[in-house]
């Protein structure tokens, strides 16, 4: 990455995204993103340059450093193109678009995303990283800006027709698939029978390398074990849990995840940390706990939020972005160890016992270097080593504190600060949902800490959602999953707090989202607002991918708002946004994890509870431990506080909550499915019963 001041700054110095104030003092006349560029592409007749990155993107740094740093071709750029550089994470209607493009144009996709348009945003050749100079099959970018610009000069008519063609397929791509399939679980069994069929049933994860987590495809295996009793789904969840938690891709030593692994049995990874991937890989590893009872899986999560409090945690609320894979200018290197800096750091008498079981060998594992993983069985661990398991417990995390608080004296990689809305909200809904099943309420009150961040920072009058905030600035239009995200989150913050307020935003962010961003004519959700800048298309966003699909959020969100707030308009607009989704997945049963959750929940049976508390506060929390150690995935749980009256319960809780009193003076909970309730159950062994 290039940080140090060299020469004259370009205008990405006055942007506040970190990912272009990397690239602020490259000699590239970069421009950020709007009227000014594109104004200036028209005026001169220049095709468009579009590099489109992010922070911790390890391939966008190599690039950035061989061509962007370099005299010649940064010469042949400002001489022919007008050049823009985007934050992927600022503006991800810019990349969903493009990046349709490059995948039509090339088969493939990824970052850096490097794309040529017309003076009027239409695209017509691109690709990802090219090195300088043509190698490995590759043509280098320099021969590619010359070529590029050839061909504007002297076949231009052809270009433009080419770019035309192309904008609209993407046109037509952003529509989303034609016409609506039934809602059944039919979609959920198939999906689950494609995901068996292309599990890895050595390492765990599904088909080769490089291997990603598909957090959001493990939740839907757990709730096909639940909805069909299929044992084998269950396994094929715990099989991949254990080996990521044991891998390279978990950090042993600080907790939290890696992006993806480069190999097979998630030994090296991609040393990037992002905080969608924390967000959701932690409700995944809760709720293998809920329903194996392993306490592993609960270790795990702990471990995860955390990392994310210790590391990720803006001091007044909020959540980082991301953190890079380099440091020191080397991929992973704050992450691995040599055999001798162990030595150094542990007792002669525990470092023996660590090195068997985290695979720190003389030779190392990767590049001469250990990765910390944990290749062996715990009962062959314990055998090998002859040590009681508690002893043996105890010495692993002497040791572990000890590189820990090494490691953090070592020059730590890059952060990405700036607050992104979406996966805020997925951090909110990651920590609440740790607080109930963990019983850790430091996690509810640091969702809580983040919701208020946001809404004072991101949220403008009238619940209108800003996308970015950095530097003390909040930037751009929210965007469809910033508000679908949110409002999950703030569902969630409700049911581990019950504090009214949450729900009340929530509601009011769902009506300005169903009214910011519906298709009333095609159904579902457009992904930018209706008042948003003119690009090429407005894309519909129908596809989960390493992160929730903003259309399958909002069919979670609405849903579980729906039903805790009786707003049965909230559910019909759910129900149609899924109809357009079960398309997507009659088409392609893994493209949809996120939409499956969304159709497992509104399939049910859905458990409305309303818990009204009674004369003993511990009571409660005993009634609300006993629910939170199931796994019950298709619940929403309201609490009315003791003694309070009809009339004082928040409006949008009263469909749930009004005229239901306790039995008793006993803490009373009232189950419902979708407007047939049965009758009360008072008292923890009556609600224990009742739960199943």
């Amino acid at each position: 990455m290039n940080s140090s001041v060299r020469g004259t700054p370009n205008r990405l110095v006055h942007e506040t995204s970190p990912y272009l104030k990397q690239h602020a003092y490259n000699p590239v006349d970069w421009h950020p993103w709007g009227d000014v560029a594109l104004a200036a592409a028209r005026a001169q007749d220049r095709p468009i340059f579009l590099s489109i990155g992010y922070s911790a993107c390890h391939w966008c740094h190599v690039m950035e450093r061989e061509s962007f740093e370099n005299a010649a071709i940064a010469a042949a750029m400002n001489e022919r193109f007008i050049n823009i550089k985007v934050d992927r994470e600022e503006r991800p209607d810019l990349d969903q678009i493009y990046m349709t493009a490059v995948q039509l144009m090339t088969g493939r996709g990824g970052w850096p995303m490097s794309v040529f348009l017309t003076p009027d945003m239409q695209p017509f050749f691109g690709g990802t990283y090219w090195p300088p100079e043509p190698r490995m099959g590759m043509p280098g970018f320099h021969q590619v800006l010359l070529k590029v610009s050839e061909a504007w000069r002297d076949r231009q008519s052809d270009v433009r027709h080419s770019a035309h063609e192309l904008t609209a397929a993407v046109r037509e791509l952003a529509a989303g698939p034609p016409g609506r399939a039934e809602l059944s679980d039919r979609l959920i069994q198939q999906s689950m029978q494609k995901l068996i069929s292309i599990a890895d049933r050595r390492y765990g994860g599904f088909g080769g390398a490089p291997k990603f987590p598909h957090a959001m495809d493990l939740r839907v295996l757990l709730r096909a074990w639940q909805r069909f009793g299929d044992e084998e789904a269950l396994a094929v969840c715990r099989l991949t849990l254990d080996r990521m938690a044991q891998g390279g891709l978990y950090d042993q030593l600080g907790g939290g995840f890696h992006r993806y692994s480069t190999d097979e049995r998630w030994l090296a990874p991609h040393f990037e940390k992002m905080l969608y991937d924390n967000a959701l890989l932690t409700p995944v590893y809760l709720e293998a706990f809920q329903s194996t009872g392993d306490v592993e899986y609960a270790r795990i999560a702990r471990e995860t939020l955390d990392y994310v409090l210790r590391e990720m945690q803006r001091p007044n609320g909020g959540f980082y972005s991301t953190q890079d894979a380099d440091s020191e200018g080397e991929e992973g290197k704050f992450f691995v160890w040599t055999e001798a800096e162990i030595d150094a750091v542990l007792d002669a008498g525990d470092a023996p016992a660590f090195k068997a079981a985290y695979d720190v060998t003389p030779r190392g594992n990767w590049e001469g270097r250990t990765i910390l993983n944990r290749p062996r069985p715990w009962a062959e661990l314990t055998s090998l080593l002859n040590l009681p398991p508690a002893e043996l417990a105890a010495a692993l995390t002497r040791c572990r504190a000890k590189l820990l608080d090494t490691r953090s004296a070592r020059v730590h990689p890059g952060r990405d600060e700036k607050i992104l809305t979406s996966w805020n909200g997925m951090m909110i809904s990651a920590l609440a949902q740790g607080a109930q099943v963990l019983n850790e309420p430091r996690y509810a009150v640091a969702a809580q800490a983040a919701a208020d961040f946001l809404h004072g920072a991101l949220c403008t009058g009238g619940a209108r959602l800003q996308h970015a905030f950095k530097d003390g600035q909040a930037r751009i239009n929210g965007f469809l999953d910033d508000y679908a995200c949110l409002i999950d989150g703030l569902v969630d913050l409700y049911q581990a707090t019950f504090a009214s307020r949450q729900l009340e935003w929530a509601v009011e962010l769902a009506e300005v989202m169903c009214t910011l961003f519906s298709d009333d004519a095609g159904g579902g959700f457009f992904y930018t607002p209706s008042d948003h800048e003119s690009l090429i298309t407005r894309n519909k966003e129908n596809h989960d991918g390493s992160t929730p699909s903003g259309n399958s959020m909002a069919a979670t969100a609405l849903l579980r708002l729906g039903r805790l707030c009786g707003r049965a308009d909230f559910e019909i607009r759910a129900q149609a946004t899924l109809e357009i989704l079960a398309g997507v997945l009659v088409q392609s049963p893994t493209a949809g994890g996120q939409a499956l959750l969304a159709l497992d929940f509104f399939l049910g049976p859905t458990r409305e509870m309303a818990l009204i508390a009674g004369d003993s506060a511990a009571e409660v929390a005993d009634v609300l431990r006993a629910i939170h150690r199931r796994f019950l995935p298709n619940k929403v749980i309201a609490l009315r506080p003791p003694g309070a009256a009809d009339a004082a319960i928040s409006p949008v809780l009263q469909p749930l909550l009004q005229g239901r009193p306790t039995r008793g003076g006993a803490a009373t909970l009232y189950i419902c499915e979708h407007g047939r309730c049965g009758l009360p159950a008072a008292g923890v062994e009556q609600i224990a019963r009742a739960l199943g």
